[in-house]
């Protein structure tokens, strides 16, 4: 089985997000970036399916900036076998993503595609299912278990109402959620090892793809802050406050 695995290079999670003075979006000049954590829960995913002797090859692909391949490099450390760097510097939207997954899936043949349920930044939750409508494939969203049954793929599924399971005919698309696992950190000799792993550069227009957005961002803001709390003396002064002030109860 070739599982084909997709990472997104973002602004790393324990960097406090700063807006653009002009507000036209978030300041990424010299902050450090890293790995979509939902992206490397479907890295780790895919690397534990291998270990079990169920996938025979894993591919991990990117699409961004030229400095993406060093979060596709760090999939390799994890145990990806090789890579794909679709590289532009337009902020590419989730059906463009998809759409350009969707033809690197038509030419690798995968028999299974694994992404994380969103990232961090756009928060969209759209790529996997867009992508699973393109390819007209079975998807099993917000995975927490992943099973091989057969020739199927078992799926749990985090829902609102608790677990759900689904029976998946491969070929499939799985979007990870956070309890699905834990994510390895990659030892120092598998990271040199994964420079010298191949990794090929492609551009949009080589899948036919326009990245021209289809949402223009007017404004970003910072939330407003929050205003200090008060103490009160007794039960009835916080009830008062609770029933004239702030007018919950």
């Amino acid at each position: 089985m070739k599982i084909i695995v997709a990472v997104k290079r973002v602004v790393d999670f324990n960097v406090k997000v700063r807006v653009k003075s002009d507000q036209s979006g978030v300041e990424l000049a010299n902050v450090k970036m890293s790995m979509n954590p939902f992206c490397e829960i479907a890295v780790e995913e895919a690397v534990r399916l291998k270990e079990k002797g169920i996938a025979t090859e894993i591919v991990a692909v990117s699409i961004g900036p030229a400095q993406a391949q060093e979060t596709i490099r760090t999939a390799m450390a994890m145990g990806a076998d090789r890579g794909i760097l679709v590289q532009t510097d337009d902020t590419v939207e989730p059906l463009a993503v998809s759409k350009i997954l969707h033809n690197i899936v038509e030419a690798e043949q995968p028999q299974l595609v694994i992404l994380g349920k969103q990232s961090i930044d756009g928060d969209n939750n759209q790529t996997g299912q867009m992508l699973a409508a393109l390819l007209g494939w079975g998807q099993g969203t917000f995975a927490s278990k992943v099973e091989k049954d057969g020739e199927a793929l078992k799926v749990t599924r985090e829902i609102d109402g608790g677990l759900e399971t689904v029976s998946l005919k491969l070929p499939a698309v799985v979007t990870t959620d956070l309890r699905l696992n834990e994510p390895r950190y990659a030892a120092l000799p598998n990271i040199m090892k994964a420079k010298q792993k191949p990794l090929e550069t492609k551009t949009p227009a080589d899948y036919g793809v326009d990245t021209a957005p289809r949402v223009v961002t007017l404004k970003v803001t910072e939330p407003a802050k929050r205003e200090a709390g008060i103490k009160v003396k007794d039960i009835d002064e916080l009830v008062e406050k609770l029933k004239n002030e702030a007018k919950v109860i």
